[in-house]
């Protein structure tokens, strides 16, 4: 009876390596399509809200991609030179995927790596601007946004966690983000509109 054959054993220095385990693949050359990668949780790169001057109103960044908040202002109005005056929702730029909407005066988008999935991102963005819509009562407007600052914050956690889609389901972040108001004891009063009166108070207390 016959031994079966052993699997051929790598040469020292191979291993996992060699079975390209673990290894990035080599870059593919001129004219060749590159090897699909591997999907990966970190799916998001950062997501920003700006009004219609391009001017941000919101931001999360999830990598150091743009370590600096120069670079961020600047990639953030390049990005909005590039779709503001567009009719797409999908935009390839500085090596990115980005997705985006437009409501009255707000822009928001989601980015991605260039080989992420737009639908994936577009689930972000979609679940984003619908549970938005919710916490503003249906006004989707800068006025309205900066108003209820806290909550926006509270839906974006509630979507997006370090990177990682967390929830694509906006009745489902609604109701993550309800809870968490009861539980931290927030009022209908937004931090913003709390800030705004003590403001008020001040100034009529220097006034007298």
């Amino acid at each position: 009876m016959q031994r079966p054959e052993a699997w051929p054993r790598p040469h020292p220095g191979e291993g996992a390596a060699a079975a390209g385990i673990g290894a990035p693949a080599p870059p593919a050359r001129a004219g060749e399509p590159a090897e699909p990668r591997e999907p990966s949780l970190y799916t998001v790169k950062a997501v920003f809200i700006l009004d219609n001057d391009g001017h941000r109103l919101l931001a999360k960044y999830y990598d150091d991609t743009f370590p600096s908040m120069k670079e961020q202002m600047a990639f953030e109005k390049n990005v909005f030179n590039k779709t503001n005056r567009t009719d797409s929702e999908i935009a390839f730029f500085g090596g990115m995927t980005i997705v985006y909407k437009s409501s009255i005066d707000l822009f928001l988008y989601v980015v991605g790596s260039s080989q992420e999935n737009e639908l994936m991102l577009m689930s972000v963005l979609t679940c984003l601007y619908e549970s938005l819509n919710h916490v503003l009562r249906k006004n989707m407007e800068k006025r309205w946004l900066l108003e209820n600052m806290d909550g926006a914050f509270l839906v974006l956690d509630e979507i997006v966690d370090g990177g990682v889609i967390l929830e694509s389901d906006p009745q489902q972040v609604i109701q993550k983000v309800n809870f968490r108001a009861d539980d931290g004891g927030l009022t209908e009063q937004s931090v913003a509109q709390v800030l705004q009166s003590a403001k008020e108070q001040i100034k009529w207390s220097l006034l007298k």
